[in-house]
């Protein structure tokens, strides 16, 4: 059985984000969800989950997302633009001024064309509709290159 070797792709001091992270490609890609629909994130869960990917959190508005990043540091955040609190946009901002930024997946509802420019300007790697997410789609959008 394959063991991921992170020694060489790591940080050798622990910060105020906590433990460093395994930036070995071959490591399973970890997500956060962050959705105010509970519904969502546990469909999300179960279609990433059952696809190979590791959901290692969820969050229902973008205060508990940003608190959630800096407590799992996960790799992705599949993150929903419409949230009750703060839009999705503004917390791709936020997470992309990070020392070391997860990548972003805005998803939405909604086409990606009814966001226009600001989608276009945003941190987000990319835009996945909720109909159209899948465990490929996002490793798609976050692949290196």
């Amino acid at each position: 059985m394959w063991e991921p070797n992170c020694e060489a792709d790591v940080r050798d001091v622990t910060d105020e984000f906590g433990p460093p992270r395994c930036h070995d490609p071959r490591v399973t890609l970890t997500v956060l969800i962050v959705d105010d629909h509970a519904g969502f994130r546990h469909f999300a869960r179960g279609l990433l989950e059952a696809t190979g990917l590791s959901v290692v959190g969820e969050a229902e508005d973008g205060r508990s997302a940003l608190d959630a990043v800096a407590k799992l540091r996960p790799g992705l955040v599949l993150l929903d633009v419409m949230l009750p609190d703060v839009d999705g946009f503004a917390v791709a901002d936020h997470l992309a001024a990070l020392a070391e930024p997860p990548a972003v997946v805005l998803t939405s509802s909604r086409d990606a064309r009814d966001f226009g420019e600001r989608l276009a300007r945003s941190a987000a790697r990319g835009f996945i509709r909720k109909d159209d997410l899948s465990g490929a789609a996002l490793e798609r959008l976050v692949a290196p290159g």
